[in-house]
């Protein structure tokens, strides 16, 4: 039987690989840099504004799934590119897939925060 981690080195290690790919979506993703700090910008606004704590886990989750859908968007790039460089259809679909989901994340975002600071700013 093949040795396996099991609890805290399992976790321990899948830390690791999660820091390994924020640190290359860092590393290689203008976009994922970008909104990260877009993210951290709001995430401080979401704070600093007078809002009830559900308005504030709104604001914070709709920016924060912004981040990941980015990731995942910039990992299935990543393993089209790893595929081939020559043009395909599928590969054109699959980019432009994930680059619809982190638009919609955006919409959604957007959504949320002009809603929430309407109903209480306004």
């Amino acid at each position: 039987m093949a040795n396996q981690s099991t609890g805290l080195t399992r976790i321990y290690k899948a830390a690791g690989y999660s820091v390994k790919g924020l640190t290359a979506a860092w590393k290689n993703e203008a976009a994922f840099r970008q909104e990260a700090v877009a993210a951290i910008l709001a995430i401080i606004l979401a704070f600093w504004l007078d809002v009830d704590v559900i308005a504030r886990i709104l604001l914070i989750a709709s920016v924060v799934l912004v981040i990941i859908v980015e990731v995942i968007n910039s990992a299935i790039e990543a393993v089209v590119d790893r595929i081939g460089s020559e043009l395909h259809e599928l590969s054109g679909r699959a980019k432009d897939m994930g680059s619809a989901a982190v638009f919609l994340a955006i919409l959604l975002a957007l959504f949320i925060w002009i809603t929430v600071l309407w109903q209480h700013l306004g």
